[in-house]
């Protein structure tokens, strides 16, 4: 039979059983102190001579087995049952891109942006049954659409997204991912992961923590690395011109595809690199097809029998045994 606790971290309520067995030695030592300062020894011992010191521990004994018994109930001993007759049929997907200025680059044609936004329509078409949020990102992050059914917004939002919607210039993709996972319905049994659309140039080094974090949360991050390792120049959008940095040196954006690995990996998702659009798509939606199957087989579809009662029923049943154990001697009245 497999048993196993719902509530397991009831079981440290048990360290009162060793505190009570200390306090009921100071208590045996308390009772001989004040017997010895009543008065005459002999005398004491006639008057207390009906008092049962063994019942008296007995009694302790049978105390804290049933408190015993009353923790194990706590935890809820269970086994599993028969499977429930329904199937998760989606995941839980948000989407986050980037949309700092470096995505203008046009390494990959038309542009590091155009590419993501066909690179997600194309992705939304093969996901029906799964909801989507998106989230866009730069210097700071932004929910741009809770999770949704629908594709048709989905698309909405995609095709007008642009710098201009984020004030805060650079990329934090520590942000992103941290207000990705916030997008998560934290109260449902599904399967969630985010896909990351970005250039991979962070300027934050928490990125492969925070996905670490999520990790821990069950959510699989999924990274889409867009443009080239040798990397190329582009126009900065307030000026029209090529964008420079402080000493009026030509700015290079390239591909931090090392990072972008390093983050699904901590996830046991999975990096692509965004060349032909069409066999992106094929690939990741591949990958998360593999998942869906796992949800339908995932243990949370399984109904448990609890036992708590059992353990109950014995401390009840010890408490009112208690009752019934004296601390006299027989033949005392």
């Amino acid at each position: 039979m497999n048993i196993q606790f719902q509530y397991v971290n009831f079981w440290s309520l048990l360290v009162a059983i060793p505190a009570g067995i200390v306090f009921f030695m100071l208590l045996l030592r308390w009772k001989k102190k004040v017997t010895k300062r009543i008065g005459d020894e002999k005398l004491v011992r006639i008057l207390i001579s009906n008092f049962s010191s063994k019942l008296f521990r007995t009694k302790w004994v049978v105390l804290s087995v049933a408190f015993a018994f009353g923790v194990l109930s706590l935890m809820n001993p269970r086994i599993p049952g028969e499977s429930e007759n329904f199937m998760r049929k989606g995941i839980d997907v948000v989407i986050a891109m980037d949309l700092s200025k470096s995505m203008l680059s046009a390494d990959v044609s038309p542009s590091r942006l155009d590419k993501a936004k066909e690179f997600i329509n194309k992705l939304l078409d093969k996901m029906p049954d799964d909801r989507v949020a998106l989230v866009w990102f730069a210097g700071s992050a932004y929910l741009q659409m809770p999770l949704t059914i629908d594709e048709d917004v989905a698309k909405m939002y995609v095709s007008s997204a642009d710098p201009d919607a984020i004030p805060v210039p650079g990329t934090d993709i520590s942000k992103a991912l941290e207000k990705s996972g916030d997008a998560f319905s934290q109260n449902e049994e599904r399967f969630k992961t985010i896909i990351l659309i970005t250039d991979g140039e962070d300027h934050a080094p928490d990125a492969v923590k925070t996905a670490a974090a999520l990790a821990d949360k069950g959510i699989m991050i999924n990274t889409v690395g867009i443009g080239s390792e040798e990397g190329t120049s582009f126009i900065d959008p307030a000026t029209g011109a090529v964008k420079k940095d402080e000493q009026g040196n030509v700015v290079i954006s390239k591909l931090n595809a090392e990072e972008l690995k390093q983050i699904a990996a901590k996830t046991n998702g999975t990096y692509i690199h965004l060349q032909n659009t069409q066999e992106a798509v094929n690939s990741l939606t591949g990958y998360l097809l593999q998942i869906r199957h796992k949800a339908s087989l995932d243990k949370s579809t399984l109904s448990y029998r609890s036992l708590y009662y059992w353990p109950a029923a014995i401390a009840f049943i010890l408490l009112v045994i208690v009752n019934f154990i004296p601390e006299r001697k027989k033949g005392f009245a």
